[in-house]
């Protein structure tokens, strides 16, 4: 039960760790972690997929800590790790670059991820491993640390440099509280179909829910089947409604039009900072016609429905809205193209 109330993957600052095979990036991801994380070995690219673990490092606070395949892997195997490296950069809050210190100059590999790391904006450290072996060790640089993972020098320093990389990393956006005042009622509108989880509330239901309660308001959870009932039993007008988005266009013909209204998907790309872009992608469907291709990326797996959000229900939508036929491209879990310039539309859902 204790992994109930934990920090959500996507709430933690997540430091993944880069280098070519053999530069000690797990040996260093065990020294930084204190914990035998990821296995070491002498023999090249013995990392051979990203390994993710979720921990509390202080003074961090909850963090992700993410040891990658080797950047300079061989063949084609090894081609592919490369790319899951490189797919690691799209969640990566503070990048760790692990090089080897007895080596003088960064060669073409290490210098295309660094540059590409920068190209995308994510603060970076250069760990310079292996610093036992110097016969004498320089001064740290700005963002350069010589470390060593096998005797602990100087991984205290690294930990301190990647909390102070990584602060303000932390989401200081509120999913609904900086809407509401203490006392204030939120009516929460959770359908109950064969897509609901059994037994429980989805992740962001949960959220809100406790970010309506750090207001200092009450939340009051219902059916949509009993919205018009639970509306009808308050006294005052709750401050706020909150439906799930398969049930806003019900939802809004019983919410009187002086209730604000909106929804958890809204809510959730708001305290994320990506709905102004969602509402630009959302104009994009006035647009697409037969023969367009229009990419549903899941950001989950599971097992697919007869009425599947995202395979099913999604594509139904959009031919409704359209009236075209598009064609429909699926990707779920951590899949996703580097090149989205062939799509006329992408939507990510569950994201």
């Amino acid at each position: 039960m204790a992994g109930l109330n934990q920090t959500p993957s996507s709430e933690r600052v997540h430091i993944a760790f880069f280098g070519k095979r053999n530069a000690g990036k797990s040996s260093l991801v065990n020294a930084f972690t204190g914990q035998s994380l990821a296995i070491v070995s002498e023999v090249k690219g013995t990392t051979t997929d990203p390994v993710y673990k979720a921990m509390e490092l202080l003074p961090m606070g909850p963090v992700m800590i993410i040891d990658t395949p080797g950047i300079d892997d061989e063949g084609e195997l090894g081609l592919m790790r490369v790319e899951r490296a490189k797919q690691v950069l799209r969640k990566t809050d503070a990048a760790i670059f692990v090089t080897d210190a007895t080596s003088e100059t960064a060669d073409s590999d290490e210098e295309k991820l660094l540059s590409l790391i920068r190209e995308r904006n994510i603060p970076v450290i250069i760990a310079k491993n292996k610093a036992d072996l110097l016969a004498s060790v320089p001064e740290n640089g700005a963002d350069t640390v010589y470390v060593s993972a096998k005797t602990g020098y100087n991984v205290d320093v690294l930990k301190e440099m990647t909390a102070r990389l990584a602060a303000g990393k932390e989401n200081e956006r509120r999913i609904v509280s900086d809407l509401l005042a203490v006392g204030d009622a939120v009516v929460l509108v959770t359908p109950i179909d064969e897509s609901a989880p059994k037994g429980r509330l989805i992740l962001p239901q949960q959220q809100t829910i406790r970010d309506v309660l750090d207001a200092g308001a009450s939340a009051l959870v219902c059916r949509d089947t009993e919205l018009a009932a639970t509306l009808g039993k308050l006294k005052e007008p709750p401050r706020l409604v909150i439906t799930d988005s398969q049930a806003f266009g019900k939802v809004s013909k019983i919410v009187p039009e002086t209730v604000p209204l909106t929804s958890f998907s809204i809510l959730m790309a708001r305290y994320k900072g990506t709905l102004a872009t969602a509402v630009k992608g959302a104009v994009a469907l006035d647009s697409v016609k037969t023969g367009d291709k229009v990419l549903i990326a899941e950001g989950c797996t599971h097992h697919r429905q007869c009425n599947d959000i995202g395979t099913v229900k999604l594509p139904a939508w959009i031919r409704k809205y359209t009236s075209a036929e598009p064609e429909f491209i699926f990707t779920s879990g951590t899949e996703f193209p580097d090149d989205v310039d062939e799509y006329k539309l992408v939507v990510h859902c569950g994201a």
